[in-house]
């Protein structure tokens, strides 16, 4: 895979991108003061779905009728938005926003590892072996020593977060099958499926959430769904057309450090020493991954997240 040159308007919506994606540990942290996970994540697809829909409308495309599709974009929006969304939001009820962006960070990792072992055009190699190894010592020291020995509720909300790591993972391989598919309609189809996933789930589990939600809530939400999904979306498939899966992987870095300062700056979380140190090892590891920074992780396999 060629790289693509990077001019300023790809970098500038590199960055958008980033705080979008970084605002989205905000944003939930914010709606969780109020709602419970399995709701936060059913407000975010649901009118993330719905803006998506209207933007199919009005752009003059429209949605495919047939059942295979459908069924394709069920498995999709299960991996990459209602397997991790709800293991994100229910791991930010446990650790700060900071600390999970950090660990969300590690996707790619995965996906080097899971193309090696399901596809066969993306093999291992010595700088992916090491930027793995780097990636498992950055988490490692994410979790501490309390975290490698034992678990408790703490560590299982930093398991959580990987564990929606992996999902994205998965996620960016099965997503090759909508190559050639409108990203508007690629992305309306598999959040449309898992807001019809998410509507029984929360009436089983969280049938009685809660008062109505105060304006905070609803303005975290409306960001969450709005600006981290809908539109988020629309600009990483735009980022990915102009300026290929290669350097939109640049993204991967810039989002903990959006992240850690809407963190920081605003819900006045003090991360310690140890989130860094994890940090600049889960980053060494993403460079390692190849030689330029990011230079050949998994062509097209980039994941749709967070």
């Amino acid at each position: 895979m060629h790289n693509r040159t990077m001019g300023a308007t790809e970098w500038t919506l590199l960055a958008i991108l980033s705080l979008l994606w970084g605002g989205s540990f905000f944003f939930v942290e914010v709606a969780l003061g109020e709602l419970g996970p399995l709701s936060v994540v059913l407000g975010r697809v649901g009118i993330a779905a719905m803006v998506l829909l209207a933007v199919v409308h009005f752009g003059g495309k429209r949605m495919p009728t047939e059942l295979g599709i459908w069924a394709a974009f069920l498995v999709m929006g299960g991996l990459n938005n209602l397997i991790p969304f709800t293991l994100i939001t229910w791991g930010q009820t446990h650790i700060e926003s900071g600390l999970a962006s950090i660990l969300n960070a590690t996707t790619p990792l995965f996906t080097v590892v899971l193309a090696h072992v399901l596809t066969a055009d993306e093999r291992m190699t010595p700088n992916r072996v090491m930027g793995v190894l780097l990636g498992l010592g950055g988490v490692a020291v994410l979790m501490g020593p309390d975290g490698v020995q034992g678990f408790d509720i703490q560590g299982m909300g930093q398991v959580a977060v990987l564990g929606a790591a992996l999902s994205y993972a998965l996620a960016g391989l099965y997503g090759r099958r909508f190559r050639e598919m409108a990203p508007s309609v690629a992305a309306a189809g598999m959040l449309t499926t898992t807001t019809v996933v998410m509507v029984p789930v929360v009436m089983v589990f969280e049938p009685h959430a809660g008062a109505w939600p105060g304006a905070t809530v609803w303005g975290a939400l409306l960001g969450l769904a709005v600006l981290s999904t809908a539109l988020a979306y629309l600009i990483y498939f735009r980022l990915l057309a102009t300026a290929g899966a290669t350097n939109l992987l640049l993204v991967t870095f810039l989002i903990p450090v959006s992240a850690l300062a809407l963190g920081i700056g605003v819900l006045g979380e003090e991360p310690t020493w140890t989130a860094f140190a994890g940090m600049a090892l889960v980053f060494l590891g993403l460079a390692a991954v190849d030689g330029r920074l990011l230079k050949r992780l998994p062509k097209a396999v980039t994941p749709l997240q967070p």
